[in-house]
């Protein structure tokens, strides 16, 4: 059902596209354009100091949310009704649900979406049940969805457990350094898998008034793999420990349940989640729900009582976020409005560095099972996520602190009438958390000189291998776009940590790929990947004329759209034809644009990306955006944070109409 990037798709002209434009017309619209858009992220401000755009994602969220609440007894029909309308308003006129705006089909999201309206009440027969089953069946079947899909099937007797992998809760006694113990898995994966294996302990079932007959094709087209290789080794091993599922050791399995809630219990963070995703969070509650916590424990009430809180109301619909940003959208709007001019004095930007000062972690985390002496320090991504501060946040918020502060600690005299609002105490706090969080990501670089994003050394590849994962990445190695990051970051005040900066900087040029480019871990894909990195190599001592940033800025100008923006489908994750293509977009015009402006190269290619951003703003300082452009699990799962169109577009304007100034 893919298919390769047409002229089309790739480069559709906006009517509003870049013509007949000077430079000097542009040099003067820009910083207008700037000016609109910083009044426009400056209203969206909450009083407290923090910005948090909606992070949508797709329908699975929603399904899945449905499927939750039957399964722990709290699902409303008002409620129902609402995320119900959602998910039909998502559906593709082919019948099927896509992972991202304008994407192919996709079987399993497909299938829990359909599962979940029938739960809703729509009959089989519905227009658009009988197209989204025929779309199910035309890709496979029920048969071939993900193993996460046949978990939720089987908790309502819709799927037989016996043909789920195991998940046995033994693994929570192997110790850390004994392969396949949860350590060995990302945090998102490790928070997912000690959940679930308390859930298949049980192997619930719940059982729903249909069946889903409809969607099965009745074979199954999964080649079996060969006993000799590495597949059928594990394939062997899941057997054996579907068997020991079945059949434990009867104390060893008391005590690795036993020993599994004390963990799962251990990291509920203060808003009732745990992660603050959605993954590990649900799990987690139907875990301790099997173990017979009522939904009026104080535990239980409060995930319940969280969850709610991550649900956008719409137009008579709603969505469930699948997870929030407040930390890094509130550090990327600092960035974003001090490059657009705002003076670091200014409220929002005070309210914002105190609120952000609050959010610094000082307890450790499950980060400290492989760096257990090392100070704790940093930022995560939302609201309350104490156990898993990550090193991209951290990254970020010192930068934006460092904004605030100054070059010079924020000791020298403010200009008349400018009126320092940050006091003295509040400067020196600033720069003790920003040097604590310095600390903290120094001391998680990985072996080779890279970041990943919330552990160090997360490299064990053949977690990916158990038969168990068959969506999403399951470890957390270095990549291009965090390691950039934290070079940014050092790069500013190398100090006594300019041999970690050189060999992060080292790290950055062994990865760029063949024809010049970056791979995006968490950002779409090639061009925020190039994007993060060509401004961090020419901050860290890099010469623009350099070979590897003239690769870079030759591959974002043979990628540049006709309509002079920039765009890259997340089908590039899983098919290198779309590398660097698809529809333009704010957001990825605005990363090319950054490492036009790093780099010095004000030429055609960088002021046509300007000349996009000017012209397709809208008339209140904002951008239209429904492309996703960021990435949860590449090739899996994909995000729309809506605040990237307002930050990195405004970031790009400011920085340009900066460098001409």
């Amino acid at each position: 059902m893919t298919t390769s990037p047409s002229s089309a798709d790739a480069a559709a002209p906006r009517s509003a596209g870049a013509t007949g434009q000077t430079s000097a017309g542009l040099r003067g619209r820009a910083p207008q354009a700037a000016a609109r858009g910083r009044d426009a992220l400056l209203a969206l401000q909450d009083p407290t100091g923090w910005w948090k755009g909606e992070l949508e994602t797709n329908v699975s969220m929603d399904a899945e949310d449905l499927l939750f609440r039957e399964f722990i007894g709290i699902r409303r029909d008002d409620q129902t009704a609402r995320s119900a309308a959602w998910i039909r308003a998502k559906q593709c006129a082919d019948g099927s649900w896509a992972n991202f705006h304008k994407g192919p089909p996709d079987l399993s999201t497909s299938v829990e979406a359909y599962v979940a309206l029938r739960l809703a009440g729509d009959p089989p027969e519905a227009e658009h049940m009988l197209r989204a089953a025929g779309m199910v069946r035309d890709l496979g079947g029920v048969e071939e969805a993900r193993v996460f899909t046949h978990i939720w099937l089987a908790f309502f007797g819709l799927w037989p457990w016996d043909d789920t992998p195991a998940v046995p809760a033994e693994l929570n006694l192997l110790p850390p350094w004994f392969p396949f113990n949860p350590y060995d898995f990302a945090c998102w994966a490790r928070q997912t898998i000690v959940a679930l294996s308390i859930v298949a302990a049980h192997r619930p079932v719940r059982p729903v008034s249909f069946a889903i007959d409809e969607l099965r094709v009745h074979r199954s087209v999964k080649p079996r793999p060969r006993l000799r290789s590495a597949a059928g080794s594990l394939a062997l091993l899941d057997a054996v420990l579907r068997w020991l599922e079945k059949v434990p050791v009867k104390p060893l399995r008391r005590l690795a349940l036993r020993r599994a809630v004390s963990w799962v219990l251990a990291r509920q963070e203060a808003d009732g989640g745990w992660g603050g995703i959605q993954p590990p969070w649900v799990y987690s509650l139907m875990a301790l729900h099997l173990e017979g916590y009522g939904n009026d424990h104080p535990v239980m009430a409060a995930g319940i009582r969280g969850l709610d809180g991550f649900m956008v109301e719409k137009c008579e619909m709603r969505c469930l976020e699948a997870c929030q940003s407040p930390v890094w959208d509130t550090a990327l709007a600092v960035l974003a409005l001090t490059d657009a001019g705002l003076a670091p004095d200014h409220p929002a930007l005070v309210r914002a560095g105190r609120w952000m000062l609050q959010k610094e972690i000082t307890t450790k985390g499950d980060w400290a099972v492989r760096r257990p002496h090392l100070r704790p320090g940093g930022w995560a991504f939302e609201f309350a996520n104490d156990t898993y501060p990550d090193i991209d946040d951290t990254a970020i918020v010192a930068m934006s602190l460092r904004r605030l502060v100054g070059p010079d600690g924020g000791r020298a005299a403010a200009a008349p009438g400018a009126g320092h609002r940050l006091s003295g105490a509040d400067r020196e706090r600033m720069l003790a958390a920003v040097r604590r969080g310095v600390e903290w990501v120094v001391g998680m670089r990985c072996r080779d000189g890279g970041w990943g994003a919330f552990d160090a050394d997360n490299t064990r590849e053949l977690c990916a291998a158990l038969p168990f994962f068959d969506f999403g990445a399951v470890i957390d190695p270095p990549s291009a776009d965090v390691t950039a990051h934290v070079v940014e970051m050092l790069a500013e005040a190398p100090g006594a940590h300019r041999e970690v900066m050189t060999r992060g900087l080292h790290w950055l040029l062994r990865a760029q790929e063949d024809d010049g480019s970056w791979f995006g871990r968490w950002g779409a894909n090639h061009v925020y990947g190039t994007g993060a990195v060509v401004p961090a190599l020419v901050k860290a001592g890099v010469p623009p004329q350099a070979p590897p940033i003239l690769r870079a800025l030759a591959w974002l100008k043979d990628h540049q759209n006709p309509d002079g923006g920039w765009g890259e489908d997340l089908r590039s994750y899983t098919d290198d034809s779309w590398r660097g293509r698809g529809e333009s977009t704010p957001s990825q015009t605005a990363w090319a644009v950054f490492a036009f402006v790093a780099a010095g190269d004000r030429g055609e290619a960088a002021e046509r990306g300007i000349r996009f951003l000017v012209e397709t703003q809208l008339a209140d300082g904002t951008w239209d955006e429904p492309h996703f452009t960021a990435t949860g699990f590449p090739g899996d799962f994909y995000i729309n944070y809506h605040l990237y169109r307002m930050v990195f577009p405004l970031m790009a304007l400011g920085r340009w109409a900066g460098e001409e100034s």
